[in-house]
């Protein structure tokens, strides 16, 4: 299934609204992950989260989102850029628990407690980087939460991922709405209601209904403009050689160690690709870190 965002903007009303599904790209990295359905119900949220965050950059930035709660999940990281690329891993992708899953259960599967690590790659000096608790376990209240306290923009962000009880994604993807400077509040408050007045957008989603179909719902009555239609997709940026860099900044030391069990192995938690790196790989990484120092 394809994986696309909508951009969208009222600008009499100075509130922009971005829609997206996500379906496609949460099963392909759940499949990576041999992800169960439980976990596969938390990915979808978190990787809809990424997306949704990843439309507010500009050109070449990055983000990477961290939830740590204390369920049985563990933690999740979810990174996106300013082009729809997607990755994550979650900390336990066994989880056994029985589906059916709702929003509710996607928190209990985070946790109610720990924290949402927001770090943005803006090609800046330094990264920005925000640390919020978490207030529900859900994502997506998380987020509007740190939207809120941590960038001081009003936001409503509603994120979606149910799982049948056959344990199949039924749909993912969700929407954010937001104030721009000087916008009219009083008008993104009625969107909010009008909002909780529909049925969840992940059933929405599920039953066909496009991002482009809520976004037009949720700005009924107003004019607004499609801005942007862009796909999502997978991508993980880990190769050969960034591994290859990785053991070159260990001490000579670290790599006499590894020579001494034949070979070094580096798995991407992301996409689970192993790099193996053998004598003569690591011989040839020993004289190169000696020779430099």
């Amino acid at each position: 299934m394809e994986s696309y965002l909508v951009r969208a903007l009222a600008k009499k009303h100075g509130i922009r609204g971005i829609a997206c599904l996500t379906t496609g790209v949460v099963e392909e990295i759940a499949q990576r992950l041999d992800a169960s359905p439980a976990a596969r119900a938390a990915l979808g949220y978190g990787l809809t989260a990424a997306a949704l965050l990843g439309a507010l950059l500009k050109v070449q930035q990055h983000i990477a989102v961290k939830f740590e709660g204390d369920g049985p999940l563990g933690k999740m990281i979810v990174e996106s850029d300013s082009y729809g690329h997607l990755r994550g891993y979650v900390a336990q992708p066994s989880i056994a628990l029985a589906p059916p899953f709702t929003a509710n259960d996607v928190a209990a599967i985070v946790g109610q407690h720990g924290t949402l690590t927001v770090v943005k790659d803006l090609k800046v000096k330094e990264l920005y980087r925000s640390v919020v608790p978490l207030q529900t376990g859900r994502p997506d209240t998380d987020l509007t939460y740190y939207l809120m306290m941590s960038e001081q923009v009003p936001s409503v962000v509603e994120i979606g991922a149910p799982i049948d009880a056959q344990g199949m994604l039924r749909a993912a993807g969700g929407l954010l709405l937001q104030l721009l400077p000087d916008g009219d509040l009083v008008a993104l408050q009625q969107m909010a209601e009008r909002l909780d007045d529909l049925p969840p957008v992940g059933e929405m989603l599920a039953d066909g209904e496009s991002p482009q179909d809520v976004l037009d719902t949720l700005f009924s009555g107003q004019d607004y403009e499609i801005l942007e239609t862009h796909p999502l997709r997978f991508r993980c940026t880990c190769s050969r050689e960034r591994s290859r860099q990785a053991l070159k900044l260990l001490d000579s030391s670290e790599i006499v160690k590894l020579l001494s069990k034949g070979e070094a192995v580096i798995d991407c938690h992301f996409c689970r690709e192993r790099y193996v790196f053998d004598r003569h790989d690591l011989l040839t990484i020993l004289d190169e870190i000696r020779t430099e120092s």
